[in-house]
């Protein structure tokens, strides 16, 4: 499929035309929000549901064949947020605290991001491979362990410490949710979780379009921050996703993954998480400024990602993998 007519349907795509409705609706004035107890089922639901798909795929795939995209996961989790350090202290005037915090946050990854262009791929023909959930997982905790490293002897023993962090990182809901869903889906295998198919898979496109509203609202209700931060706040949102982006879809390429495969590594490695790394950066960094990570990550690089990046790492994907 060329990479226009991927445009094409992202754009026409139900949940992102959603996302938009709930930005433009916002800006306007509208008092458009779900409730809170609603969005929370949502992320509960969607996460689980994405690793119940990955672990059921898990369970047909022999360990050699899904060895290497594993490991080029892992050493993105590593290279990602290192990138993303660099680059933020490069563009904006930033101390290193803050730079650590936003290496976190583009060093981790956003499910959603992950479930919209899985969506998009499947919705025009593209084809994905099962165990991409299973990648996802893995790229959520390498990316803070890193940005905490880096910030380790600039805070010393300020801040709730590394056990603390890492204890929320790794048990917070969605690694939990992610890990615990690919597990029961492995376990469990393709003809048992045949049992609960009819909620997680028939309901999915309809819960993630809710969720996708909500976020819309989120992201125009943080678009004020913007002016605060400056043009600067922007190329940086934009810049990282670009940078990591493209080394996803390379490597992934490289490790032997389809166009499709190598487009979902690539959004990945550009996403930017806002549930598993605002909770750890909290406790170990808590004088890293939260406006400023939050908005990057989603009021930035989550619509641009959404709109722009899945075809564009299509598009970059079919070049590199012919």
């Amino acid at each position: 499929m060329p990479a226009a007519d991927l445009l094409v349907n992202t754009l026409a795509s139900p949940m992102i035309l959603a996302f938009i409705l709930a930005v433009l609706a916002t800006a306007l004035g509208s008092d458009l929000r779900l409730p809170k107890a609603l969005s929370t089922s949502l992320s509960i639901y969607l996460l689980l549901a994405i690793g119940f798909k990955g672990g059921t795929a898990l369970a047909q795939e022999q360990v050699g064949d899904i060895l290497v995209p594993l490991l080029v996961t892992i050493g993105l989790g590593i290279i990602t947020p290192l990138v993303a350090y660099v680059m933020a202290k490069r563009i904006l005037p930033i101390g290193k605290v803050d730079a650590c915090a936003l290496a976190a946050h583009y060093g981790s990854v956003s499910a959603v991001t992950f479930a919209a262009a899985l969506t998009v791929l499947g919705d025009s023909g593209v084809f994905v491979e099962g165990f991409a959930p299973a990648l996802l997982a893995l790229l959520e905790i390498p990316g803070i362990v890193v940005a905490l490293t880096l910030a380790s002897s600039e805070v010393g023993g300020e801040g709730g410490g590394w056990k603390e962090a890492l204890k929320e990182a790794i048990l917070g809901r969605s690694i939990v949710l992610l890990a615990g869903g690919l597990f029961i889906g492995w376990i469990a295998g393709p003809q048992r979780m045949e049992l609960v198919d009819p909620l997680f898979n028939g309901l999915f496109y309809g819960a993630l379009t809710l969720f996708l509203i909500e976020l819309g609202v989120t992201v125009a209700k943080r678009a004020s921050s913007l002016r605060a931060f400056g043009a600067r706040l922007v190329v940086m949102g934009v810049a990282i996703p670009l940078v990591n982006g493209t080394l996803g879809v390379t490597l992934a390429t490289m490790s032997g993954l389809s166009v499709g495969g190598a487009t979902i590594v690539g959004v990945m490695a550009a996403s930017a998480s806002y549930i598993a790394a605002p909770a750890a950066v909290r406790i170990a960094l808590p004088d890293a400024n939260p406006a400023l990570y939050l908005t990057a990550a989603l009021g930035i690089t989550f619509p641009f990602n959404l709109i722009a990046g899945i075809p564009l790492f299509f598009w970059m994907a079919g070049a590199i993998g012919g």
